[in-house]
């Protein structure tokens, strides 16, 4: 049962985010119109968010229901009912109510839970401010190139952790960091757009600005996402809520957030608003759908393969661990890339595919420390149980 249980998890962390990705590359190139103008890209960053976390709290408000247990609170279900706040942990009177649940129930759960809401929404701000700046990246770099850097979101993930909140990394987290900025610097410098700017006239084409430009959101994207992984620890750790109650709350929160935003009359704000007229973004969006009617696929492919693979993350997490879970999302990554390649004809130099191989080697150096610290802690805890049994 086991087996099968992940066989289900890899086939479907796989499938679900290497159809996401086609998805999302497509959305990146123009699109052919049905009143003869020129082809467009489909540029509503925040109404794709909007379709994205639309889908995700849905899926995971199912998922939830169905593991629902008898008698379960819809507050217990979604986590927002502490572990204090229960009866059993206190005396019950003659009604059969704790007294420590009123006490809880009127101070500290309401606190615990405002608290938790505002952690939430924090999120669902950074999320809403990352994800259009790596949909404006694709559209000046290559989706493989996308693929390579957002595989390094373990440096910005340790440096928000160490800014934010203070914590400390061993050593071998540094050599990651090392060893994935020179893969990411290699991939750059053998590009195939590297080379050919150099003989152009001035040493500084419109190419190279546009790839230039495209790593600045790239890079903005990748800060943004540490902030956002550091703040998801620190809820793990002090709210000690599990995976797909922080799926439904944050997806739930970037939902709100991104309807409000979409349905202002925005001015131009470059990458999250880029627009001419100040109108509001969904009626853009759907005016766009309108005259372009071959994005509805990829963008109904996009939301639905997002939210489902978001479950199997959670899924694998929960049943196998991180260990397990760095290596399904590495080794898809690698697969996103070569399916990249392969399916939109991206040409990568020798150079390149070696930067790549540091980058992976990198994380697969993180994932074989985690496998020799996990199997060191199986033995202490065996030998552990073997000492209990003999007294």
């Amino acid at each position: 049962m086991s087996f099968l249980r992940l066989l289900i998890c890899v086939v479907g962390v796989y499938s679900m985010f290497l159809l996401w990705a086609i998805a999302q590359e497509r959305l990146a190139v123009p699109f052919p119109s049905t009143d003869g103008s020129p082809n467009a890209r489909f540029k509503s960053a925040l109404f794709l968010g909007t379709c994205q976390s639309a889908a995700s709290t849905i899926s995971s408000l199912v998922y939830l229901l169905l593991r629902r247990k008898p008698g379960q609170s819809f507050a217990s279900l979604v986590g927002l009912e502490g572990p204090a706040s229960k009866a059993s942990n206190g005396v019950a009177n003659g009604n059969g109510v704790s007294k420590d649940s009123h006490k809880h129930s009127g101070g500290w759960l309401s606190a615990r839970t405002k608290a938790l809401l505002t952690v939430y929404f924090q999120c669902s701000l950074l999320i809403t401010a990352a994800a259009p700046f790596g949909f404006a990246a694709l559209a000046h770099i290559s989706y493989p190139t996308m693929v390579l850097g957002k595989s390094c979101k373990l440096v910005p993930v340790m440096i928000m952790n160490v800014l934010l909140y203070r914590r400390k990394f061993a050593l071998h987290k540094y050599l990651v960091v090392f060893m994935v900025t020179v893969g990411i610097t290699m991939f750059m410098g053998f590009s195939h757009e590297g080379h050919s700017s150099k003989h152009q006239k001035g040493g500084d084409s419109e190419l190279n600005k546009n790839g230039l430009l495209g790593l600045t959101y790239l890079l903005i994207n990748l800060a943004l996402d540490g902030a956002i992984n550091s703040t998801q620890d620190e809820i793990f750790a002090k709210y000690k809520v599990n995976g797909q109650q922080m799926m439904f709350f944050i997806n739930l929160t970037s939902t709100l957030v991104t309807t409000v935003l979409s349905t202002l009359p925005l001015p131009n704000i470059p990458v999250i608003h880029p627009s001419d007229t100040p109108q509001s973004e969904l009626k853009t969006a759907l005016d766009f759908i309108k005259l372009h009617p071959s994005v509805k696929v990829p963008l109904a492919q996009y939301s639905l393969t997002g939210s489902l693979g978001q479950l199997f993350i959670f899924e694998t997490l929960q049943h196998f661990g991180s260990l397990t879970l760095v290596t399904i999302t590495l080794t898809r990554k690698l697969f996103t890339m070569i399916l990249s390649v392969i399916v939109y004809k991206h040409k990568l130099t020798l150079g390149q595919w070696a930067g790549a191989a540091v980058v992976f080697a990198g994380i697969g150096v993180e994932a074989w420390v985690k496998r020799r610290d996990i199997h060191a802690k199986r033995v202490l805890q065996e030998k552990e149980k073997a000492k209990i049994k003999i007294l």
